[in-house]
């Protein structure tokens, strides 16, 4: 069977993680030690390494895609012996993770996707825009610690403007926001 590239946390705290690069390409060889991937959090990058030998089978998660959460495969390597035939049985519904956000979802929960449909529900889209994308159509990007803050002060997320990267809301943006609604009130 297939061994799955799952995203490591990274850090005792970390809850997703940003895929940022793809070193190995769909069909190469690999040997254990070997890096595979890059993969960024707010904090720091970090290369995931091969564990297994054998050869990238398929690629389930795109470079580039953000909010993955930790422990959700990413790519599958076929061992010695495997056909690209076996990655196919490895897949909960048939459908390729990297075109729909729910199957990389079904991935993780393997055959216990029918015994636990609340995991089924949480895409990574919706991982990805937190509780607010439930409320509005608006993408909204914060760190979850950012998030907490936003909340227990009350504040509204989509009125924070983030100075994180590509935008996203960080800790000091609920800061300055906490300051600026003390001083204004």
């Amino acid at each position: 069977m297939p061994v799955k590239i799952l995203l490591p946390a990274l850090s005792p705290t970390m809850t997703e993680g940003t895929l940022a690069k793809w070193l190995k390409k769909e069909g190469e060889t690999v040997s254990s030690g070997d890096i595979l991937a890059e993969v960024e959090t707010d904090k720091a990058t970090m290369e995931i390494e091969a564990i297994d030998e054998g050869k990238l089978g398929r690629i389930l998660i795109a470079e580039g895609t953000e909010g993955i959460p930790i422990n959700t495969p990413i790519g599958l390597i076929l061992e010695k012996g495997e056909k690209e035939s076996d990655l196919d049985g490895v897949m909960s519904e048939g459908d390729t993770p990297a075109v729909t956000t729910k199957t990389e979802t079904e991935v993780v929960t393997g055959t216990e996707t029918e015994n636990a449909p609340p995991q089924t529900e949480l895409t990574r889209e919706s991982k990805l825009h937190g509780s607010k994308k439930s409320e509005k159509n608006a993408r909204i990007f914060a760190s979850p610690l950012a998030k907490r803050m936003a909340e227990q002060a009350g504040l509204d997320l989509s009125k924070i403007s983030g100075s994180g990267p590509k935008g996203r809301v960080v800790k000091l943006d609920i800061e300055s926001a906490i300051a600026g609604k003390e001083s204004g009130d």
